[in-house]
């Protein structure tokens, strides 16, 4: 029950993340929208479609939380954290389509030049784009990494990115300023390049996720762990997965062959509590005993020797 508790609070968390940086984006996308407008820039209009892609990936998170919070059943027998990493694949989609987006106009304008009006406010709504981004970005990475939520720390990411581009915009409105008229859409396409740079690690991010890919510190920390339990003689196969915000764990160690059944049993519990205590963000643990090195026969005469 606790561990269920535990799930549902980092949910919780996730979701009032969400709902505040929307509010944030949305309010910044609101002032930047009229101010491109009013002045036509079109690096002012790349950086206000980054954010609101960057708002409305919200979306797609909030209903994985959402659906994170089911319970697990016959068909799901490991429950439905996996909507987050489907989460993640939404947001690489959204942030390469708005990158093509912005993209295009630059490109438009460069071949068809306009001057950009009221560059006081494109000044202004570059800084209050920044500001706005910059919250939003330490926010979701924070808490991201608090649950153990990847598609969150990738969110996080492309809105840090989006605030320093919002900062390039003041580049284009100075040019603009001295009568550049090429100043305003090479920055829009400086934007796209940097949205671009984040969107790669952002996809390799949810990769990683989506293979199954842990730190291995983690399983080094692991094996340590099982290793200082009282009666383990050694390891075989020690893996772990990330579903959800929680790391599941499975170990293969090596016992004694003349301990009882119920013997087994107790090493085996006490080597579970030993990794859920160890590892970070590990909720379940399933421990397998063998008399035998089994698969890894080196890491039992290395702790062998290490004894």
């Amino acid at each position: 029950m606790d561990k269920v508790d535990s799930a549902m609070e980092t949910s919780k968390e996730g979701m009032r993340t969400l709902w505040l940086s929307l509010g944030i984006l949305g309010a910044t996308t609101v002032i930047q929208a009229i101010v491109v407008v009013l002045s036509g820039s079109v690096a002012l209009l790349g950086d206000t479609i980054h954010n609101a892609a960057d708002a409305l990936t919200a979306i797609p998170l909030g209903i994985a939380f959402v659906v994170g919070r089911r319970a697990a059943n016959r068909r799901y027998t490991y429950g439905y954290g996996r909507a987050e990493d489907l989460a993640g694949i939404a947001i690489v989609l959204t942030i390469a389509a708005s990158s093509a987006l912005a993209a295009y106009t630059a490109v438009d304008r460069l071949l068809n030049p306009r001057d950009v009006t009221h560059l006081w406010a494109v000044a202004a709504a570059a800084v209050v784009g920044f500001i706005g981004n910059e919250w939003v970005a330490r926010y979701r990475i924070r808490t991201g990494r608090k649950i153990g939520s990847a598609a969150l720390v990738a969110d996080g990411l492309h809105a840090r990115t989006d605030g320093f581009t919002s900062l390039a915009v003041l580049l284009g409105a100075g040019g603009a300023a001295i009568g550049w008229r090429a100043a305003d859409p090479i920055v829009g396409l400086v934007i796209t390049a940097a949205i671009l740079m984040v969107l790669r690690d952002a996809a390799r991010e949810v990769y990683r996720r989506l293979m199954d890919c842990v730190d291995p510190a983690l399983v080094d920390t692991a094996e340590s762990a099982l290793r200082g339990v009282d009666g383990v003689r050694g390891l075989g196969q020690v893996r772990m997965r990330w579903i959800g915000h929680a790391l599941r764990a499975e170990a293969d160690i090596v016992v004694d062959p003349d301990l009882t059944v119920v013997q087994a049993h107790e090493l085996a519990v006490a080597a579970e509590h030993a990794l859920i205590h160890a590892v970070p963000r590990l909720t379940a643990a399933t421990v397998h005993t063998d008399h035998t090195a089994g698969r890894d026969p080196h890491a039992v005469l290395a702790h062998h020797t290490a004894t």
